[in-house]
């Protein structure tokens, strides 16, 4: 019998802008069945990524602290403490903090289909840009090469 790497909170990813990640399980010490991160958002942050979508896991969200607002195929939906949502495979989602409070969710992926790497990317690009805007198409192609499809931009 083998023993797996077992190992408490594998990654601390901290973001840019008010947004921070902390694995709590990777793929890696998984097996590939799931991840699970904790997401901070600073109160008013507006996400700059866009909207995608993922055909190959379900990525569920439970509220701890504050409320976030995940858009859902169009739909608005707010998510607060113990309060989960579970997005399906394809549908378009993205999420913002429009309240005055800092807020803090469980992410659940299943199957382990995203890690930390994908975040030290994004990240880094985002400090690549000293405080301006991300390049949206080198974002899109991070986001393309772990598994997200970002949605078409919405007509103007």
């Amino acid at each position: 019998m083998s023993v797996m790497n077992l190992q408490v909170n594998p990654a601390n990813e901290t973001g840019d802008k008010g947004l921070s990640i902390r694995f709590l399980v990777t793929g890696d010490s998984s097996n590939g069945s799931i991840a699970a991160f904790e997401l901070r958002v600073a109160s008013g942050l507006r996400l700059l990524a866009p909207a995608h979508s993922h055909d190959h896991y379900e990525e569920t969200i439970y509220g701890i602290e504050g409320v976030l607002t995940w858009t859902v195929d169009g739909k608005p939906i707010e998510v607060g403490p113990g309060e989960a949502l579970c997005i399906p495979r394809g549908a378009v989602h993205r999420f913002d903090n429009n309240g005055s409070a800092d807020a803090k969710a469980l992410c659940v992926v299943t199957p382990a289909a995203i890690g930390p790497d994908y975040f030290r990317e994004i990240f880094a690009m985002f400090h690549a840009a000293a405080g301006g805007p991300p390049d949206k198409a080198g974002m899109m192609d991070i986001m393309r090469r772990h598994g997200l499809t970002p949605a078409a931009p919405p007509p103007s």
